[in-house]
């Protein structure tokens, strides 16, 4: 039997730029889409020899905005992965939307072309915080995209959705979840704010009194996690719920260390101990394809080191947490150390035991970057006695320290396992 794989497809364009936004997508070049989705067809091509190896269970388009990109250009990528890759007929397929740049004809050709999940960008439903954090859409285009994709066929649809926006406060957090409840989805995300530096909101808002406060995030968090437990979706990882059996398969393939492959400007790709990206430049991403020169921006092997401490650092993000066999298989190291801090978490009520693995529980996700901290650091050294780590979990309990977000999180995660190395 073949690996499996993930393939991400980055579209990077976007009918005009969110204010809170720094991925790397590009407003006012709908000029030079034709090149790209040449470029991009042929780069696919090229790695057809590759993507054989494996078994793709999973295609994830995301951006940028890649319902603006045209569900004709996507269905066209979703052929040539069909027919140069092994794509299994139960693959996840995802396309990432937004609820002004969907229309039922463009839902229906993607469903009928084998789309099976739809992952609408809401963020909130009050239209006065849709205007104040640069979103083109309002609630009532929201309502109408997810009704019109559940008419094109679509039993798998995810929403999207930021907390900590600027005066907003929990009652119309509340309001948001509700309002996204009643709609039954069957996969919800919910992101915490960060002020990103290049951005209009950081310009607008860092430092402002009108921002929620950490203790205010936390708060929101929380009762995101309990209010969506109770009506049925489970916490599966950090930011991420869902109903039974519609967690997703691409996003559990980062957390789990599965392999997947990217195409695009600036998209990452981890294939065994290889880690690599592409340059984040949209003009010559497109012009080293055609020349056939090289377009990798980032290059590394990944050190046994490095894979042990990414397990606990990505396994703990997930509400999946980790095992003793895993533990020791993954990273070969000694368990004893590691499960004393464990327990000592789990007598704060910061992780709970179950069956054989060890996962955080919603207070322990809220300073799980803490948490995590200290688990890397007994890994490390193996040592308990004496170290001063429950004085540091408390502090952080005390301060409500909000999880990093995933983009935050990969971009600290390779630089902590190198200097931990050095």
């Amino acid at each position: 039997m073949k690996p499996r794989l993930g393939i991400y497809i980055h579209i990077p364009f976007c009918a005009s730029k969110c204010s809170y936004c720094d991925f790397y997508s590009l407003q006012g070049c709908d000029y030079l889409m034709p090149e790209y989705q040449q470029a991009l067809l042929e780069h696919i091509e090229e790695s057809a020899h590759s993507i054989k190896n494996y078994e793709v269970d999973s295609i994830y388009f995301g951006g940028g905005t890649p319902s603006y990109y045209g569900a004709d250009r996507l269905v066209q990528v979703l052929d040539l992965l069909k027919l140069n890759g092994n794509v299994r007929l139960d693959s996840e397929i995802s396309v990432e939307c937004n609820p002004d740049s969907i229309s039922p004809t463009a839902l229906k050709l993607m469903r009928e072309e084998g789309v099976n999940r739809i992952s609408i960008g809401v963020q909130a439903t009050d239209n006065n915080l849709l205007k104040l954090i640069g979103r083109r859409h309002n609630f009532l285009q929201v309502q109408r995209a997810y009704r019109d994709a559940r008419r094109a066929g679509f039993d798998n649809i995810s929403l999207d959705l930021m907390y900590g926006l600027p005066s907003q406060t929990k009652s119309d957090w509340a309001d948001t979840l509700a309002k996204i409840v009643e709609m039954h989805p069957e996969h919800i995300s919910c992101y915490g704010l960060k002020l990103e530096p290049g951005t209009r909101m950081y310009k607008e808002y860092y430092g402002s009194p009108i921002l929620p406060d950490d203790d205010e995030q936390a708060d929101m968090y929380s009762y995101a996690a309990e209010m969506l437990e109770r009506y049925g979706y489970k916490q599966y990882e950090i930011s991420n719920f869902a109903a039974p059996g519609f967690e997703s398969r691409h996003n559990l393939k980062y957390w789990n260390m599965d392999d997947y492959i990217s195409f695009g400007p600036g998209a990452h790709s981890c294939v065994g101990n290889i880690r690599y990206s592409f340059v984040k430049d949209l003009k010559e991403y497109i012009s080293g394809v055609h020349r056939k020169v090289s377009i990798v921006d980032e290059y590394e092997e990944v050190s046994p080191l490095e894979r042990a401490v990414e397990y606990v650092m990505l396994s703990m993000r997930t509400a999946r947490g980790i095992s003793r066999r895993d533990y020791i298989v993954r990273c070969q190291c000694d368990w004893r150390p590691m499960q004393q801090v464990l327990e000592a978490f789990q007598a704060k009520g910061w992780v709970e035991h179950t069956e054989d693995r060890w996962h955080f529980t919603v207070p322990g996700f809220l300073i799980s970057n803490t948490l995590i901290g200290i688990m890397l650091e007994t890994q490390a050294s193996g040592r308990i006695e004496g170290a001063p780590w429950i004085s540091d979990a408390e502090y952080a309990a005390r301060r409500v320290e909000l999880p990093k977000g995933e983009e935050e999180l990969f971009a600290e995660m390779y630089e902590q396992t190198k200097r931990r190395e050095g």
